[in-house]
């Protein structure tokens, strides 16, 4: 951004010779006065004005991130495309991760701060957009990939599933991605950050919706009897419950090889300790004396 000073004996001589040296209309550029300029008795101080050409709001966030990259040790360039709807700014960096972060985070977090930037002095809010490498296509596809498989998945099992937190931007791919679809629906829940959208298919069965699964295996099942209905006792197959176990080969652990079952032992008594236990005085709170102290009090006793 080129910035330039001019004095003159009042704050208006010096901006007008100021327009006139950069060829600048009053609306097209930007005026800072730096000294209002003073009339003494014996020494006179002029007046002092810094000029630039105003810039438009694509161009504030853009010289923001170029001052901003430095103080976080990322070697960048910026683009700025602008028209009066859209505003994008794609950064070019060596090290693309350090711009783009896990899953975008630090990506989203330099455009909130862009976007901040280019709407000051707005009334109506003006979306900006920052994008490195592409990066927000290929995410936006990858998310619209995932919302049809998850769809198909909670229509094909009839409950509800949820994704994982998601930021207000890749929630609102998740919604549009879906918008249209005849056989199920989005709904966000939670609170930030930690808000996350929940799939319900139009064909939801009674009682599923108690236990939301997360597109993962397990869960009580239909039959609400066992944890994991692929493993545990219950057997819908034998008829109930099956406590009976076998190993690789097939034998009942229960039984012998002839199929019978094994006879009970009895249980052995343990003996009697024959040395009771020593009688000590309970007390309360820390003990600050010495632990002799206690074996004495018990050979007395004794």
């Amino acid at each position: 951004m080129n910035e330039y000073e001019f004095t003159g004996k009042t704050v208006e001589d010096a901006t007008e010779e100021g327009l006139k040296a950069l060829g600048l209309a009053r609306e097209e550029a930007d005026v800072v006065v730096l000294e209002e300029g003073k009339k003494g008795l014996f020494k006179s101080v002029k007046a002092k004005v810094k000029i630039s050409k105003k810039r438009t709001d694509g161009e504030r966030a853009r010289d923001f991130l170029e001052g901003l990259f430095p103080l976080l040790n990322i070697t960048a360039t910026e683009e700025l495309e602008e028209d009066e709807e859209h505003t994008k700014i794609n950064v070019i960096a060596s090290n693309s991760y350090s711009v783009i972060g896990h899953r975008g985070e630090i990506l989203d977090a330099l455009q909130v701060l862009a976007g901040a930037v280019a709407n000051i002095g707005r009334e109506e809010y003006k979306r900006v957009v920052v994008d490195c490498e592409n990066y927000r296509e290929k995410r936006e596809e990858t998310l619209r990939r995932l919302a049809n498989k998850l769809a198909e998945k909670a229509v094909r099992m009839g409950r509800k599933l949820s994704l994982e937190p998601m930021s207000p931007y890749e929630r609102r791919v998740i919604h549009a991605a879906l918008a249209d679809s005849t056989e199920v629906k989005t709904q966000s829940e939670g609170k930030e950050p930690a808000r996350y959208i929940v799939v319900i298919p139009n064909n939801l069965r009674p009682g599923s919706d108690k236990f939301d699964r997360r597109g993962g295996k397990g869960g009580y099942n239909r039959d609400n009897r066992n944890f994991n209905r692929d493993r545990g006792p219950y057997n819908k197959e034998r008829g109930g419950f099956n406590r009976d176990r076998y190993n690789k080969e097939g034998r009942n652990f229960n039984r012998d090889k002839e199929g019978k079952p094994y006879e009970r032992r009895e249980r052995r008594e343990r003996p009697a300790n024959p040395r009771p236990a020593a009688k000590r005085t309970p007390y309360f709170g820390t003990y600050l004396g010495n632990s002799n102290d206690i074996k004495k009090e018990d050979n007395a006793e004794e």
